[in-house]
């Protein structure tokens, strides 16, 4: 007889979650695409004096074309030059609140602890490109702690129902980015402290009280407290 190959449970889990409805939604999802390993070329000195001569019609139009390739250089360039700089907190409010509505979304439907794991990595991503965006150091401990803590006040039960090793993905993600953000916490000054210090303590509470990540967090050396 021939055997059968283990399946992944998590596999398992995501295509049974997925309907066509769900896939779109999670198709914007960045991706990681292998980068060439060999370094752009110089330009040539004379094509530098070459372009410096152009008419400054034709550069804007080039600008323009390089500008438009460059997601990341368009999301900093619309907070910087038409929105002055200075919606950055409006920004992460908004930004906080599609994380809270996902996940009270995410409820609804036949989440698995795989499945939450593709939440977090989506909205993390999100995080980042606001950050890329608007350097808000700040808003990034912040939203990073709230999504986290946010997961587990939403879904702990969902996650205490499930086998310890459906977690086996999902746990160290957790304890990984806790441990990560929270260095990042201890070097912003105490007068932002308050803006988080609720998720922060919250999320270590729920780490340590779900085996799968206190195991982990014991070996990361994980405080039990947010103490600063």
């Amino acid at each position: 007889m021939i055997r059968q190959p283990k399946r992944c449970p998590h596999l398992l889990d995501y295509f049974f979650f997925v309907g066509k409805e769900r896939w779109s939604a999670f198709a914007e999802i960045p991706t990681f695409r292998p980068t060439n390993s060999l370094a752009m070329p110089k330009l040539d000195e004379q094509l530098k004096a070459a372009i410096a001569r152009m008419p400054m019609a034709e550069k804007d139009k080039i600008l323009l074309r390089l500008v438009a390739k460059d997601e990341k250089l368009v999301r900093k360039l619309v907070f910087e030059l038409l929105e002055g700089g200075e919606t950055r907190d409006e920004r992460a409010a908004a930004l906080r609140e599609e994380i809270a509505n996902d996940l009270v979304k995410a409820g609804k439907d036949h989440l698995t602890p795989g499945y939450l794991l593709l939440y977090l990595r989506h909205w993390n991503a999100r995080i980042n490109e606001h950050v890329l965006a608007t350097k808000d150091k700040s808003g990034e401990v912040s939203l990073v702690l709230f999504m986290l803590a946010e997961a587990f006040r939403m879904h702990h039960k969902m996650l205490q129902k499930f086998p310890e090793k459906r977690s086996d993905t999902l746990a160290p993600y957790m304890v990984r980015r806790t441990a990560a953000i929270l260095t990042k916490a201890k070097k912003l000054h105490e007068d932002y402290f308050m803006e988080f210090r609720r998720d922060a303590q919250e999320l270590l509470e729920h780490i340590w009280s779900f085996r799968p990540t206190a195991v982990l967090a014991a070996e990361q050396g994980l405080p039990r407290y947010w103490d600063s």
